[in-house]
């Protein structure tokens, strides 16, 4: 069976790649690179799907409303979005969205308390209207019988967003594969989450940190996946630049080294992983 190299988690529907967008699409093509497109709000996921379409079989959509949308702290990312614009959740239009052939996961979507306010009243009315609207997700997720995309960065040096999505995860018994994007979760809540049977995303940060070394060393591989997260933190040797699709190849090497295999291996066992949690 061919192997693929798949970045799991990306952005190139952004506004950053506005200007040479094909160029980046067709750097990732040229080196083996398959992508997975992810939503964060309803614009971001109709411009990932329609990526998808233009290029079926190479870009994969997911649809999600991101959890930093809700705060009310919300700034206007121009790397995001080219509207200056809060949009609001809306449970009818995601629904639709999601029974798209080209989306194949429901998210980004979760839990961020890193940008809480400092206001402990409105923090704790924020991070309700989070577990809201991820609850909801979850729903569609369901519904469309997709896997879940999740973004939860818990507050400075805790594990309190990981906490609260593996409970609602289990209340709402979500029946699916469950991903947890650019993972920074400790060793405690990692043996949590795979008890739970939860999937992992690791980005360009562990080319450049050691901060993750042991916890990669302690997830099965066969629930490690590999991503970009671009145009955001680019790996080591193009730190502080845009990233970009092409650019992952240099995470693959570090993952073969953090579990002790090859790195046709990693291609090998990751690009399993991918299609089997996505169905792909």
């Amino acid at each position: 069976m061919e192997n693929h190299i798949f970045d799991s988690h990306c952005h190139i529907q952004f506004p950053a790649y506005a200007t040479d967008r094909e160029a980046v699409i067709e750097r990732a093509i040229d080196s083996g690179i398959k992508m997975i497109a992810v939503g964060t709000q309803k614009s971001t996921s109709i411009e990932a799907i329609n990526l998808a379409k233009k290029y079926p079989n190479i870009i994969f959509a997911t649809i999600g409303f991101h959890p930093n949308h809700l705060s009310e702290n919300w700034h206007h990312d121009k790397n995001e979005q080219g509207e200056n614009q809060k949009e609001v959740f809306n449970y009818q239009d995601f629904n639709k969205l999601a029974a798209e052939k080209e989306v194949i996961a429901i998210g980004e979507c979760g839990l961020d308390y890193y940008r809480s306010s400092k206001d402990k009243i409105l923090a704790n009315t924020e991070q309700e209207n989070q577990k809201e609207v991820f609850i909801q997700q979850i729903e569609i997720a369901e519904i469309a019988r997709k896997p879940l995309m999740i973004h939860s960065r818990p507050s400075n040096k805790s594990s309190d967003a990981y906490l609260d999505s593996l409970d609602i995860l289990k209340k709402t018994k979500f029946s699916l594969s469950v991903i947890f994007h650019f993972y920074v979760g400790g060793i405690e809540i990692t043996q949590k989450l795979v008890e739970f049977g939860a999937n992992f995303t690791f980005g360009g940060v562990i080319t450049f940190s050691h901060d993750y070394d042991e916890v990669i060393r302690s997830i099965p591989i066969d629930r490690i996946l590999i991503e970009t997260d671009a145009p955001y933190v680019a790996p080591m040797s193009n730190r502080g630049k845009r990233n970009e699709p092409a650019f992952i190849l240099e995470t693959y090497k570090k993952i073969a080294e953090l579990k002790g295999i090859s790195y046709d291996e990693v291609i090998g066992i990751v690009g399993q992983n991918v299609k089997r949690i996505f169905n792909i």
